[in-house]
């Protein structure tokens, strides 16, 4: 039993086998920037996630963290039962490639086509396939996120909701266990953030990930959570459904919910 910094909506974690996810005590420092001052968080398996907090509460830190991008002061990141800190680049990698991550710009390369840029990803960790396998997987993926048109097109082509969707694909065509949101919806109009919501669920339905979604668009986290936390001040302060935190006793977590 892992016991969380003291408020009424953060009660205490309990892990069991059902986790994919477990981080404890987790610090990272930036020069004099204490940002992740011991974070406790679990993701259970098929699970999506929310992470809320205001600009520089240490949510992108904590999914990089997650996948080795950012390397931790101090903690345990247990990932399939796993600790990553413990492992080699090597070792990394192989849990790395079971791992999604959709960037907030979804990270598309300008110079390849729509078809280049997934090929591109795949080749470089599926090495037996044929010319019509790789093209079949392609077009599978495509047609997941809704964008089997799409296929010949360049990046500089493509809506921002497009963007979104191509960098999605690219992400989903590795047949990733976990998947991290760093801000699917943000740039997006209205109607198009609710689509990017609804295939983020598709996704959760179909393949039976388990996801960490970080955002400040409220439509999104009510839409796709099953569960969410507050960081503030380095530590997870609330945690809980979207109903019970906006019916909070806690003023400071009502305010996200405005």
């Amino acid at each position: 039993m892992i016991q969380e910094k003291k408020n009424i909506d953060a009660p205490a974690l309990s892990y069991n086998k059902a986790s994919i996810i477990e981080i404890v005590d987790l610090h990272k420092t930036f020069g004099k920037n204490e940002v992740l001052k011991g974070v406790n968080l679990v993701v259970n398996k098929g699970e999506n996630l929310v992470i809320l907090g205001k600009s520089g509460s240490g949510k992108s830190i904590t999914i990089k963290c997650l996948v080795g991008l950012v390397v931790a002061d101090k903690g345990e990141i247990k990932v399939f039962d796993t600790d990553i800190t413990k492992l080699d680049n090597n070792q990394l990698n192989e849990i790395r490639v079971r791992i999604g991550f959709l960037f907030q710009n979804a990270a598309l390369y300008d110079s390849m086509s729509v078809r280049e840029n997934l090929g591109f990803t795949l080749k470089r960790h599926v090495t037996d396939l044929s010319p019509e396998e790789l093209e079949a997987e392609i077009l599978a993926v495509l047609e997941s996120v809704g964008l089997a048109d799409a296929i010949d097109k360049m990046p500089s082509e493509l809506s921002g909701g497009m963007r979104k969707r191509i960098g999605l694909a690219r992400t989903l065509i590795l047949k990733p266990e976990i998947v991290l949101y760093d801000e699917p919806t943000t740039g997006l109009d209205t109607i198009t953030s609710r689509e990017i919501s609804e295939l983020i669920l598709d996704i959760q339905k179909k393949n039976k990930t388990s996801s960490i979604i970080i955002t400040h668009d409220m439509a999104c986290a009510k839409h796709t959570a099953d569960r969410l936390i507050i960081l503030k001040d380095g530590v997870i302060h609330a945690e809980g459904s979207y109903e019970e935190l906006e019916k909070s006793d806690d003023e400071w977590v009502r305010s996200f919910f405005i």
